[in-house]
């Protein structure tokens, strides 16, 4: 399972947009797909959601994605990994920018294991992603095919279709992503 930065926050996030909606438990299940179990569990900080489940319930609440892990630590001179367990099992993530309205985007630090992969769903209608490999290579799964991106280069995509990443090195690769959500 891959944690954000705690159930309780994530929690407190999601009840407290829910209750923005004005959004009964059940209904946030049917527009989230996320059964209305594991909606209370997460509320209750009784379980740290998946990184997909976060997306499934960004895209039902049409929310960017920081408004359920929280704010952005403040940029530092702290390099990116400082204070940060080693990549070892999967992915790790945190935010550099978040979500700014004026702007319609948020932007994100992934640090991905060895041969690591996962898979998204389509993000919301007009939703584009552009990722930039910072250190090792990230292959970007589009339309059935993987596109490799080496360090140094990027990727703009449509984030409104299914997609995928995945680390093809037998070392940790880092890219940024940012999300720009249509206004």
């Amino acid at each position: 399972m891959t944690e954000t930065r705690g159930g309780d926050l994530v929690g407190a996030n999601l009840r407290k947009a829910r209750g923005q909606a004005g959004l009964s438990l059940s209904q946030a299940a049917e527009l989230t797909g996320v059964s209305k179990a594991m909606l209370g569990q997460i509320e209750r900080g009784e379980s740290s959601p998946t990184l997909a489940v976060l997306w499934k319930l960004c895209k039902g609440l049409q929310l960017p994605l920081t408004a359920l892990i929280g704010p952005a630590a403040t940029p530092s001179a702290r390099g990116p990994s400082e204070g940060q367990a080693p990549v070892r099992d999967g992915p790790s993530f945190r935010t550099l920018f978040p979500f700014d309205p004026k702007t319609g985007s948020e932007v994100f630090l992934h640090d991905l294991a060895p041969h690591w992969q996962h898979l998204s769903a389509a993000h919301g209608a007009g939703v584009i992603e552009d990722v930039f490999v910072v250190e090792g290579a990230v292959e970007i799964l589009l339309e059935g095919e993987w596109q490799r991106v080496e360090c140094g280069q990027a990727l703009r995509f449509n984030a409104d279709q299914p997609h995928g990443y995945r680390n093809p090195l037998a070392m940790p690769s880092r890219f940024h992503n940012t999300m720009h959500y249509p206004r």
